[in-house]
């Protein structure tokens, strides 16, 4: 049994996939030909299809059973997953998927338990990023300096499926040489000028015109909605935890409290200089508020984030 837990999406699909893959690899040195894989939500299994899942097979074939949404796994189908688990069938893979939070703990720590492997798909943190592009990079048969690395992530920002694309396209079409800037810049030099993320600079700098400059450029340019909105709540979640930090701390040790590398502080300083934490509050509820609303609440994601830097600019300063 493989247990994949944590909020990062793309890592638990990796995970699912690299899992899959591991079986067909072995089937296939074994000398079969073909592997059965039953994908499905763990809300709808009940003991009947559990136990023809898990059962001896017909065939004697590998299988994989991907039970996703654990934590929706329906309370009387825990205790017969757990027995299972004590004693999982050799030719059954079973990979149990969940997302993370606190629904569904009580099974998680059973069968943690039970020492069932898991696999946490935890996304980096934002500093971090720089090493994913590189380990994408390398994992593709390229290279990479730390220079280059950062500069892909700002110009394709934090969406990890993003970035790992942006890798693998990368590498294909180097020609074996390095991934440098001058290639980035090709390739996605306009997304540079015009990311989420100098959206949300200017934005939280009380800038109106240029963040709404920004968000209309980056609109055009195909900068997905969710991403500013994304940017838009790391900028001010940062903010918000600078702000509320003791007083007196070490660089190093304020960094790590916040949540960003150290020569985020800097700017942080300056910003909240201009901000109090009624104007921050009023900001992150416009933020959540049009995160909802790009995400299905409205139809119109543009003045969604339009809507949402005009409330944070006029937020800005306000006492």
């Amino acid at each position: 049994m493989l247990l994949v837990t944590g909020t990062e999406s793309f890592l638990a699909d990796r995970a699912v996939r690299s899992a899959i893959a591991a079986v067909s690899k072995n089937a296939a040195d074994a000398g079969d030909s073909a592997v059965e894989v039953t994908d499905l939500e763990a809300s709808t299994l009940d003991v009947g299809v559990f136990a023809e899942l898990t059962g001896p097979s017909l065939f004697a074939t590998e299988r994989v059973l991907v039970l996703r949404g654990l934590e929706n796994l329906p309370s009387e189908m825990a205790p017969h997953l757990i027995e299972y688990a004590g004693s999982p069938s050799d030719d059954v893979l079973a990979v149990l998927v969940h997302s993370g939070g606190q629904k569904g703990k009580g099974v998680l720590d059973k069968l943690r338990k039970a020492s069932v492997t898991e696999v946490v798909a935890t996304a980096p943190k934002a500093w971090e990023l720089p090493q994913f592009v590189a380990g994408e990079i390398r994992l593709h048969g390229g290279t990479v300096d730390e220079g280059a690395a950062s500069a892909l992530v700002d110009a394709v920002g934090h969406d990890l499926r993003a970035l790992a694309g942006a890798c693998s396209q990368l590498v294909s079409d180097s020609g074996g040489q390095a991934v440098t800037t001058q290639l980035i810049g090709q390739y996605f030099g306009g997304r540079a000028e015009v990311t989420s993320f100098a959206v949300a600079d200017a934005a939280i700098a009380g800038r109106t015109e240029p963040a709404l400059e920004q968000l209309r450029w980056a609109l055009d340019c195909g900068v997905a909605p969710v991403l500013v909105t994304s940017a838009m709540a790391g900028g001010l979640r940062g903010l918000a935890k600078y702000s509320s930090a003791p007083s007196g701390m070490r660089e190093a040790d304020l960094a790590r409290e916040v949540g960003v590398p150290p020569w985020k502080l800097k700017q942080l300083k300056q910003q909240s200089r201009s901000w109090t934490p009624g104007g921050l509050a009023t900001a992150i509820k416009a933020v959540a508020q049009a995160d909802a609303d790009v995400k299905g609440a409205s139809g119109d994601a543009g003045y969604a984030l339009e809507r949402m830097v005009l409330t944070i600019t006029r937020a800005h300063g306000r006492r």
